[in-house]
């Protein structure tokens, strides 16, 4: 099957996030913003069909938003994403709508932008399709300007993209948003979702996103003052600020997590010795291994603590296992799970690395009965 074009950044092991364009753009829509998410998310960004890079042929007359949205998800499974983050502008914006309420299960978490859950009916999209089936794409690049980006800003790169995008592609595309309208489904979305509007935005006037905010359960809205259309190339700046609070948010809901499994003395002793030369490394902690990692649901809590008690004897952290073995206690394994866990560890780490892992294991467990 022929795949979306795209372009990947960051580690192959970071939070995935998929970063969907507008009508008549290409990933370049991305370029002032993509890297910097990059830093901390596995970044795809992909082409509409018949722009920049992506076959025309994708789609045809007639198309839907779910003939969109199906194509991103056979790039995300080309490339092993199961569960990603994702953020669209304007058409992008509606892919992403469209996922979170026919397939909830695939996304961590939604950026709606410069978006519409309608486009103001299916009339002027109906008119602009056949305008572009007849004249081609010369005449609406020449204003894409002033439909695109407030004041006199510009950049020029898109506007090429714009004029040469496929002009079939292009009309399916405007089918597509000519068809769309989820309004009535709104409430149904229960992953985190932002909606980001541009103040100067002529095409989905902030009115269109507070609809969506209002809809969708605690939906958080922000307004861009000075942005227009294409608000990740006009204001990266409060673009990524908007970004990087919502794609984050496995900070809170690890420390919380980190909480639940290690005990609030351990945590609170944590924080008490943090200073400002390690509080990035504290925030990490908290925001990969207890926020990405221990709430993923593919593994119990029980298992979690399995593989880690294993880890550690392997590598020798005995006093990382001891705070391990105390919260396994916690997450509900018995010292005979522990022992059976340990004992496995003979065989595959070593008998020396064992001896020492049950010497540690056997004085938390002792402490624990002296405690009772």
């Amino acid at each position: 099957m022929t795949l979306l074009n795209h372009h990947a950044e960051g580690s192959a092991s970071a939070p995935p996030l998929l970063l969907g364009p507008s009508l008549g753009t290409s990933y370049a829509l991305w370029d002032a913003v993509a890297p910097e998410l990059s830093i901390s998310h596995r970044v795809v960004r992909w082409d509409l069909p018949g722009h920049g890079g992506s076959a025309a042929g994708l789609i045809g007359a007639g198309a839907t938003v779910a003939d969109l949205a199906a194509l991103v998800l056979a790039l995300a499974d080309s490339l092993g994403i199961e569960r990603f983050a994702y953020a669209g502008v304007s058409l992008g914006g509606a892919v992403g709508l469209h996922l979170a309420v026919h397939h909830p299960q695939r996304l961590s978490s939604l950026a709606v932008i410069c978006s519409s859950a309608h486009f103001n009916g299916s009339r002027p999209w109906e008119e602009r399709a056949a305008l572009v089936r007849r004249e081609g794409l010369a005449g609406l690049a020449e204003n894409a300007d002033a439909r695109w980006f407030a004041g006199d800003f510009t950049v020029p790169r898109l506007v090429r993209d714009h004029r040469d995008a496929d002009p079939e592609a292009y009309a399916a595309c405007c089918d597509a948003l000519a068809a769309f309208d989820l309004r009535d489904r709104l409430a149904e979305i229960a992953v985190p979702t932002l909606l980001v509007a541009g103040r100067e935005d002529p095409a989905t006037p902030p009115a269109h996103l507070r609809e969506i905010a209002d809809a969708v359960p605690r939906a958080t809205l922000v307004e861009l003052p000075g942005a227009s259309h294409l608000a990740p190339a006009q204001c990266p700046e409060a673009m990524l600020t908007a970004l990087r609070a919502h794609v984050g948010r496995g900070a809170p809901r690890g420390m919380a997590v980190r909480r639940e499994v290690l005990g609030d003395a351990h945590v609170d002793r944590a924080q008490a010795r943090q200073t400002s030369f390690t509080a990035r490394f504290q925030d990490f902690i908290s925001r990969y291994a207890w926020g990405e990692i221990w709430t993923d649901p593919t593994l119990s809590r029980r298992e979690r603590s399995m593989i880690t008690l294993t880890a550690l004897v392997a590598h020798g952290h005995y006093d990382e296992l001891a705070m391990h073995v105390r919260a396994a206690r916690r997450g509900g394994l018995t010292p005979e799970e522990i022992g059976a866990v340990l004992l496995q560890t003979a065989v595959y780490c070593g008998v020396p690395a064992a001896n020492s892992a049950f010497a540690t294991a056997q004085r938390v467990l002792a402490e624990e009965e002296d405690s009772v």
